[in-house]
């Protein structure tokens, strides 16, 4: 759906350099700045985040996280420890 706005510039100048801008690059000013607004909205919910990220990292920090990696190796020697003990079980079925 199509919604219409109407932009009002305050500085005559920038309004001249965004249709230049737009003359330049073959686009409709209308686009050049829906793209900003997007690009600004797209900042704004960055920054929301932030502060949910370090919160994050803080707890992660404070409750002894580790590396992916060394609880991968953990995980993978769980597997074959668990693996280990069927295939005995099962060549001892075929004796």
């Amino acid at each position: 759906m199509v919604k219409k706005m109407t932009v009002v510039f305050h500085n005559e100048e920038l309004y001249t350099d965004l249709k230049i801008e737009a003359v330049k690059r073959n686009r409709a000013a209308s686009d050049i700045i829906a793209e900003a607004v997007q690009e600004w909205l797209d900042v704004k919910e960055d920054e929301e985040l932030i502060p949910i990220i370090n919160a994050a990292l803080a707890e992660y920090a404070e409750k002894g996280g580790r590396p992916w990696e060394e609880v991968e190796k953990e995980l993978e020697a769980a597997i074959k420890a668990r693996e280990q003990p069927m295939m005995v079980a099962e060549k001892k079925k075929h004796v």
